[in-house]
């Protein structure tokens, strides 16, 4: 009969769960030395992945026996002979079926003809049939969703979903989660709705263009503005199938509404393009320790907090969506390899990621208005990019000549994590005249490093990132120049230098708590000839203009450094099946300084008040 059949299932399931219970407290009694607790870990997640699924199945043969018990009643309450049942016990019967998601059909010798309760007593008794009750999948939130690839124990660890880090890496749910067939379906993102309050007009919204704040020349800079919008909101899916029992095979899609469109206005609409943040496919093999990612994802150079594992990136949990100034970072196409060697405590990368050249032009004129080309003393033409054309947006795309390369060494041991980091960048150009011309392709590059240091593990962190070298300024949030046009036309790479500190703390599950400085600063690359000035930071510039409103004097005012102090918090007021809602507020100062010419080096700053609300169904 149905009932034996479940019966024993349950027993089955009872005894095997018993015995995996059984074996976690053997485990949990004698711990693991310190030079085993990787692989404790690792054998206690394979236990509770077991006893999980071992759960699920006893749920199943639960609810088939429950199911048959409210049945069986029913018939014992009615005599098996059709009499009426009290509505004592048709209550009983419905609040039980109900609680199977199940619709009560009560079969009563009483009812009257037509209605759904009536069954004519002479009508054998119908056996009770049951549907397959869909099994939950139950989600390891410690690690088994989010990343793919082991973890050595440091202190610091993965990301936790709900925090801000998290969101700002790409962190898929807990909550959405279901499968495909053999694959698995993640859910993440987030509605949002931000807000700026600053003393200057900049017109950027929650996102600061440092390197434009305008100067007092500017009415702008003397303009109170209060900007707010919800065109960060986030969609991120990530999809993940295994392979076998070591290796397994995802892709991860990430889009955001930041993108301005040709119809944007701010009057009526506020229509935001739909862009892609993130798009890539990533192999990893627990057994050879390998991990493999092709696609568009955070750049290398980004600094992580545990291993060199996407969606684990350090970020700051500012609201503003340039996130701070000094900042290491890009998302951009890449192919990613990498190896971790004992036991995911020491990681080597090796990434060949899509270039670009960040030029300054300042002193050239343009060669028939193309703005990729620019007339050189003595008439020849610097060619250093193209428009778009065809499906690119009409914007300058700089020559290259070969992929940044970027390596990482990442090291975990049982406390902090640290980071060296390389990169090598070859700018590239074309110089022509008349019947002829010769390209230039310079190298440049530089190095840094990160770290995070648990100064009370899980509760207060501080971070320390920086990164120094020639033609990487596009690697920061401020866009510095990385190179400049030569006196010869070749690129000139320029020297850049960014870093940042923070303090996070974690005071309670609910709440986070931050304070950062980050500074960007560029050096000088320039020359004079024929009575005219060209380059980066050149002294003969004129700023006699720059610090008097609508004045007609000139104002050059090349950026020579950015830096900004900011404060904040995140408050998750409300968190449960539904998902988690917060609400953050952020205080920020910068300031923006000018390289030294005639007329002086004028300077500005503002101040800034952040608010931000958001919904995260999936966390």
């Amino acid at each position: 009969m149905p009932f034996s059949i479940s019966a024993r299932q349950g027993a089955r399931s009872l005894t095997a769960l018993g015995s995996c219970l059984l074996s976690g407290t053997v485990l949990m009694a004698h711990p693991a030395r310190a030079d085993d607790e990787t692989d404790s870990l690792e054998v206690m997640e394979r236990q509770i992945a077991h006893i999980q699924e071992e759960q699920a199945k006893l749920t199943k043969a639960l609810v088939g026996m429950q199911k048959q018990l409210a049945v069986r009643r029913a018939k014992a309450a009615s005599g098996h002979h059709g009499d009426a049942l009290t509505p004592s016990h048709r209550r009983q019967i419905e609040a039980r079926t109900r609680s199977h998601g199940e619709e009560p059909e009560l079969m009563t010798a009483d009812a009257e003809p037509g209605t759904p309760g009536h069954r004519v007593s002479s009508e054998p008794e119908p056996e009770p049939s049951f549907r397959d009750v869909p099994e939950k999948d139950l989600v390891i939130g410690h690690r088994a969703e989010d990343i793919i690839a082991h973890m050595a124990e440091n202190q610091v660890g993965p990301h936790a979903r709900e925090t801000v880090g998290a969101q700002l890496s790409g962190a898929v749910g807990d909550h959405g989660v279901f499968h495909l067939g053999p694959v698995t379906i993640a859910l993440g993102g987030f509605i949002d709705a931000s807000a700026v309050y600053q003393n200057r007009q900049t017109a950027t919204g929650t996102f600061n263009y440092w390197s434009a704040l305008p100067l007092k020349n500017s009415p702008h800079y003397h303009t109170h503005s209060f900007e707010g919008g919800a065109r960060y909101s986030r969609i991120s899916l990530m999809a993940r199938g295994n392979i076998d029992k070591v290796s397994t095979v995802s892709g991860f899609f990430e889009m955001d509404f930041g993108a301005g469109a040709a119809t944007t206005d701010a009057y009526e609409s506020n229509s935001y393009a739909f862009r892609l943040r993130q798009a890539y496919m990533a192999y990893d093999n627990s057994e050879l320790n390998f991990h493999f990612l092709a696609g568009q994802a955070w750049s290398m150079l980004t600094p992580n907090r545990i291993g060199i594992t996407p969606r684990q990136e350090s970020l700051p949990e500012t609201i503003e969506s340039s996130m701070l100034a000094g900042q290491t970072w890009a998302r951009q196409w890449q192919i990613r390899m990498v190896k971790d060697f004992f036991k995911h405590r020491l990681w080597l990368g090796l990434s060949i990621e899509n270039p670009q050249t960040l030029y300054d032009t300042t002193g050239f004129s343009t060669y028939n208005g193309n703005d990729g080309q620019f007339v050189l003393p003595g008439g020849r033409v610097a060619t250093i990019g193209k428009d778009g054309t065809g499906l690119t947006n009409n914007a300058l795309f700089s020559s290259e000549a070969a992929p940044d390369v970027i390596g990482k060494i990442a090291w975990d041991p049982k406390w902090g994590h640290y980071e060296l980091e390389g990169i090598l960048h070859f700018p590239h150009d074309r110089v022509s005249w008349t019947g002829g011309g010769n390209s230039h392709t310079v190298v440049a590059g530089g190095g840094g490093g990160s770290a995070v240091l648990p100064l009370v593990p899980h509760l207060l962190e501080m971070r320390l990132a920086g990164l120094v070298g020639t033609g990487i300024g596009r690697y920061g949030s401020v866009m510095l120049p990385d190179a400049a046009i030569g006196r010869n036309g070749q690129p000139v790479p320029v020297l850049s230098v960014q870093a940042t500190a923070g303090l996070i703390a974690h005071p309670t599950s609910a709440f986070d708590v931050y304070g950062y400085f980050g500074t960007q600063r560029a050096g000088r690359r320039y020359f004079s000839q024929n009575g005219s000035d060209y380059g980066y930071g050149n002294p003969m510039y004129n700023n006699t203009g720059c610090n008097i409103e609508l004045s007609s004097l000139p104002c050059a005012a090349n950026t020579r450094a950015v830096t900004e102090a900011t404060a904040g918090a995140w408050w998750r007021f409300l968190k449960g099946k539904y998902g988690t809602a917060e609400v953050g507020v952020q205080l920020a100062w910068s300031r923006r300084d000018t390289w030294e010419a005639v007329g002086g080096h004028p300077s500005a700053d503002v101040s800034q008040l952040f608010l931000d609300f958001r919904y995260l169904p999936f966390q």
